[in-house]
């Protein structure tokens, strides 16, 4: 049964990239200060079980190419900057995911001396993963919505 789940998941993500796109979808992912759970969970996406390279889903080097930005992490301060500018980088629309507890609210240490806490103190967020770290399915899902925020925002092919 859950591998249905999965299944169904995995065919409505392809058909919304391009119903939304046309094309194939470049994400670029932003490590804010994170302690590499969420990338871990991430990088197991491009693995054999989820391999979400078949529905067209890449992950860009540079903010340029990407379509979306997977943040992960709380901001902290020494990276704040950065943040900022892969965010104005990245073309229009944008798209930003918060991953993971730490990016989503700021997690454990929330806003401190070093930190700023959740991304979203820093850069709009469309969509919250929460989790620490979440699971695949969930990072899934969270790239489905997303798809939607750039409907809703008629930015799709179409238009």
């Amino acid at each position: 049964m859950s591998e249905q789940k999965d299944s169904d998941l995995e065919i409505k993500l392809q058909q919304r990239i391009k119903e939304v796109l046309g094309k194939s979808l470049h994400i670029r992912h932003v490590d804010s200060g994170s302690c590499n759970a969420c990338d871990f969970e991430m990088n197991a996406l491009s693995n054999p079980i989820y391999d979400i390279q078949r529905f067209g889903v890449d992950f860009v080097p540079s903010p340029r190419h990407a379509d979306m930005l997977l943040v992960t992490g709380g901001v902290t301060r020494h990276l704040e900057e950065a943040v900022r500018k892969t965010y104005n980088a990245a073309a229009n629309p944008k798209i930003v995911l918060a991953v993971g507890t730490c990016a989503c609210g700021g997690g454990m240490a929330g806003q401190t001396y070093a930190g700023n806490g959740g991304v979203d103190k820093i850069l709009p967020v469309a969509v919250y993963i929460p989790g620490c770290p979440p699971r695949p399915q969930a990072l899934l899902e969270g790239i489905l919505r997303a798809l939607d925020q750039y409907e809703d925002r008629g930015e799709s092919n179409e238009s």
